[in-house]
């Protein structure tokens, strides 16, 4: 079983080299998903920021190449909210293989009013979950025909707690941003827990890993101007929270492993080692709603339903 696997060691700062490698990040304009294109850079791999905000993307690809010189670092747009633009999206990568893509791009509203996509589906649930599960549809093909390439699906560790409403999943009943959000980050990670067993079943050679960044503040984070600029004044503020939390910056070391180290399995899930919350990436056992493949069948047969989409239909 693969959540009994014991990975060897790991340097989030020494990273493995990735050259002729091609990493699609969505969401990789900002928070952890910047850190995330800015890590995986480093490595000598082709980095694709896929962005709704070009003009944001455009500023994190300046800030990444002068962090990183040589890096090879471009964008395309991506409206996950959209589902109809989403195969021109695929389309605008123009590549031959992928080797990962790194489902990170995420809506999280603060307070009501419950807000819908002009497809009319809830827009944290629409974007988090329904945009992403689309996109590795149109994404399949080129992922399947990469060896070993991998589908790396950032969850959160506040969807732990939560329980999932099939009957609701628009949460047209009783909305509650935070346990909205809660809900579609559950929903994200188990379809990252089924595609990992659709890909085994179809006898394929690419991987779906789930990962969690724990608790990553902006106030901890370091500065990269203009993406992300951190005053004194936040600093200090932020200094009492570093005893329990982490910057973003680390939070993305979890999906940087589950792109690059070779002993990554499929169907793991990683997170920080502290709590589950801080600290480097490590292996976590796969438990609860988490576990539950009933449930994670359901959910897919729903969102494909919804979608009018099923990647198990691509997978071979």
């Amino acid at each position: 079983m693969s959540s009994l696997h014991r990975p060897g060691p790991w340097d989030v700062r020494r990273l493995p080299r990735a050259e002729g490698k091609n990493f699609l990040v969505t969401g990789g304009n900002a928070g952890i998903g910047y850190f995330v294109a800015e890590q995986l850079a480093g490595t000598g791999a082709a980095v694709i920021l896929a962005c709704r905000d070009t003009v944001k993307a455009e500023a994190a690809r300046v800030s990444i190449r002068a962090r990183v010189p040589g890096a090879r670092v471009r964008h395309i747009r991506l409206d996950l909210a959209d589902l109809s633009s989403l195969q021109a999206s695929a389309d605008a990568l123009e590549l031959e293989r992928l080797d990962a893509v790194v489902c990170n791009a995420g809506v999280l509203l603060d307070e009501p009013p419950r807000r819908e996509t002009r497809d009319g589906s809830e827009l944290m649930f629409a974007t988090n979950h329904l945009g992403h599960f689309a996109l590795i549809w149109w994404l399949a093909p080129l992922l399947t025909a990469t060896p070993a390439s991998r589908v790396v699906t950032t969850g959160s560790f506040t969807a732990k707690s939560e329980c999932l409403d099939l009957d609701d999943l628009q949460s047209t009943r009783d909305y509650r941003p935070k346990r909205t959000y809660a809900r579609s980050k559950l929903a994200q990670m188990l379809f990252g827990f089924e595609l990992d067993r659709r890909l085994r079943a179809a006898g394929s050679t690419t991987l779906s890993v789930i990962v969690h960044p724990g608790g990553a503040l902006d106030s901890l984070t370091p500065s990269r101007p203009p993406v992300h600029i951190r005053t004194s004044g936040e600093r200090l503020r932020g200094l009492p929270a570093a005893l329990l939390l982490q910057s973003k910056e680390a939070g993305a070391w979890p999906a940087v492993r589950a792109v690059l180290d070779p002993s990554v399995r499929g169907g793991q899930l990683w997170g920080p080692r502290v709590f589950g919350i801080r600290g480097l990436p490590t292996l976590e056992p796969v438990r609860g709603h988490l576990a539950d493949t009933v449930l994670a069948a359901r959910l897919w047969a729903a969102t494909a339903s919804l979608t009018g989409l099923d990647p198990s239909s691509n997978l071979r």
